[in-house]
C-alpha cells in the first residue's frame, strides 16, 4: 500500500479506480464543498499510483505556496474572465505526451447551479476523455470509475456530466448542486 493510501485508510477514505490510466486525460471532479477535496483527490489519485495536474485559483499562488503548488502540478487560474487559459491548455495536451489534469466544473466550494465548461471544450478541443471523480463523503469513498466522451454539444453533455454526479454527497453538502 501507498504512503498516501494509507493515509486515506487511516481517515477511513477508500478509491475505487476502475478507469484506465490514460495517456491524456480530463478528471472531472465533483462535489467540490471544501479546501479538503483537494487532499482527498490528490492523496486518491496517487493512492492508484497516477499523478495530475489540477487548476486553482491565482490567489492560492503566493510565496511561498506557490513553489509547492506548482511542483504538485497546479496551474493558477487568472480570476477575470476571457483569459486564453482553456486554449493555453489544449496547446500544452497537443504538445505533451502524457497529461492528466484535475478540474473541478463548479469553480468554488459554494454552491452553484451553473458550472464552468471550460473542462468540456478543453476535452473537446484536444480530443480527451473525461474521468469523472466523486468524492463521495457520505459512504468516505473517492470514486474513478467512469470515463465521458464529450459530443461537442456543452448543454447535452453537461446535463449528462452534472446526472452522474446527482446521488453525491460533499463533505459540505448543502454547497453542492447538480441542478
Amino acid at each position: 500500500m501507498s504512503f498516501s493510501g494509507f493515509i486515506l485508510k487511516i481517515f477511513g477514505w477508500k478509491v475505487i479506480c476502475t478507469v484506465p490510466d490514460y495517456q491524456k486525460c480530463i478528471i472531472c471532479v465533483a462535489p467540490h464543498t471544501s479546501n479538503w477535496d483537494f487532499v482527498l483527490g490528490k492523496f486518491a489519485y496517487w493512492s492508484v499510483g497516477r499523478q495530475a495536474g489540477f487548476l486553482m485559483k491565482e490567489s492560492w499562488f503566493f510565496f511561498p505556496m506557490k513553489y509547492l503548488l506548482r511542483a504538485l502540478g497546479g496551474i493558477p487560474v487568472p480570476r477575470k474572465r476571457g483569459s486564453s487559459l482553456s486554449e493555453a491548455i489544449i496547446k500544452k495536451f497537443n504538445s505533451s505526451e502524457r497529461m492528466t489534469l484535475a478540474i473541478t466544473p463548479e469553480g468554488t466550494r459554494s454552491r452553484v447551479t451553473e458550472w464552468r465548461t471550460g473542462f468540456l471544450h478543453i476535452a473537446y478541443e484536444a480530443h480527451l476523455p473525461i474521468v469523472l471523480g466523486a468524492i463521495d463523503a457520505e459512504n468516505k469513498l473517492i470514486h474513478l470509475q467512469e470515463s465521458f466522451t464529450p459530443t461537442g454539444d456543452i448543454n447535452t453533455d453537461m446535463r449528462a456530466i452534472k446526472n452522474y454526479y446527482k446521488p453525491f454527497k460533499g463533505i459540505k453538502p448543502e454547497n453542492f448542486s447538480a441542478d
